[in-house]
């Protein structure tokens, strides 16, 4: 199917700044402490079943979010510096639109970029917003978050809001956080703005219930990081003989997942001539996330050099979107 006149796609760089899933299965395996990364839990698989999760009672994250966008989205819109919006890690953009719609009645030439890993996801998303919303352009990049960085002046105005929501940061270590927000302070202009998502420090049942819930979705969602080594790498894992696992620290203010061998075994991987040994117990780290402080944040803005223009929460004050200003 030909891509629509109005739909621009970046085509992925030719130089990869992130390791292929095969190495860092292999290094993450193999390490003393086994950890993989977590943007690998979102092939097609776990990416449907992360939506799944996004409706479940217990995940409240998704549903704080969109009623933040929903109440005060006309706001955000009156807030945003122009009409380019950047998102990172965009997905199916599905609140997005809720955002989308408001900004367009103050910028009917609204310029969206659209940034995700997932080739089959931009196209499906993009011509979904070519279809429903009237004037808009999108150009979508097709990169990780460090690639697209590096591209967005050859398609984005110089004044652009970045949004990057659905907490995301906090699967970032603080440190990488900081690191990161560096490198997305460097593409905003005086009088451009990054929008950011944050889940709050909070009850940690709470907190817990959502990351484990009562239907198994989120395990399957874990899980599926071994189907998918399975899947692509010839692996030989038994999904039955580990299980999900979300504990939250509340000093550090980190749930962290993983996935427990519930027994002594020996996993062969015939793709990477591999074969892995995992004591009963042991765990293969799969995702951190971090809440934050509101506290936390102040702190984190002004070491990045930008001033926290704006606030709005859900009426439970568990999510929080901030508009974050860059003043030169």
């Amino acid at each position: 199917m030909p891509i629509p006149s109005e739909l621009q796609l970046v085509h992925r760089p030719p130089r990869q700044l992130q390791r292929s899933f095969a190495e860092e299965v292999r290094e993450g395996l193999t390490r003393r402490e086994k950890a993989i990364p977590c943007r690998f839990l979102y092939d097609a698989v776990g990416s449907q079943l992360f939506e799944q999760i996004c409706e479940l009672p217990e995940y409240y994250l998704t549903r704080a979010e969109r009623e933040i966008l929903e109440r005060h989205g006309a706001e955000i819109a009156d807030r945003v510096p122009s009409g380019t919006l950047v998102e990172l890690g965009s997905g199916s953009s599905l609140k997005t639109r809720i955002l989308l719609r408001a900004c367009l009645s103050r910028h009917p030439d609204l310029h969206y970029i659209p940034i995700d890993i997932s080739r089959e996801i931009l196209h499906e998303s993009a011509r979904g917003l070519l279809r429903d919303f009237e004037g808009i352009q999108v150009s979508a990049i097709e990169a990780e978050y460090e690639e697209a960085l590096g591209l967005l002046d050859s398609v984005a105005d110089p004044q652009r809001t970045i949004l990057w929501m659905g907490s995301n940061l906090g699967n970032y270590e603080p440190s990488e956080a900081r690191a990161f927000l560096r490198r997305v302070r460097q593409q905003l202009r005086g009088g451009s703005a990054l929008l950011l998502g944050v889940d709050l420090r909070k009850d940690p049942a709470l907190i817990e219930r959502a990351y484990d819930d009562s239907r198994g979705v989120t395990a399957r969602f874990s899980l599926n990081l071994l189907e998918r080594i399975n899947r692509e790498l010839g692996g030989q894992f038994d999904t039955d003989q580990f299980c999900h696992r979300a504990l939250y620290d509340e000093s550090a203010g980190c749930i962290s997942i993983s996935l427990e061998s519930l027994e002594d075994q020996r996993v062969r991987i015939d793709g990477l001539d591999l074969t892995v040994a995992f004591r009963a117990g042991e765990r293969l780290h799969v995702e951190n996330s971090y809440k934050y402080s509101e506290e936390d944040l102040d702190e984190l803005a002004r070491e990045i050099g930008l001033r926290p223009a704006e606030r709005w929460y859900d009426s439970q004050r568990r999510f929080l979107v901030v508009l974050l200003r860059a003043e030169s």
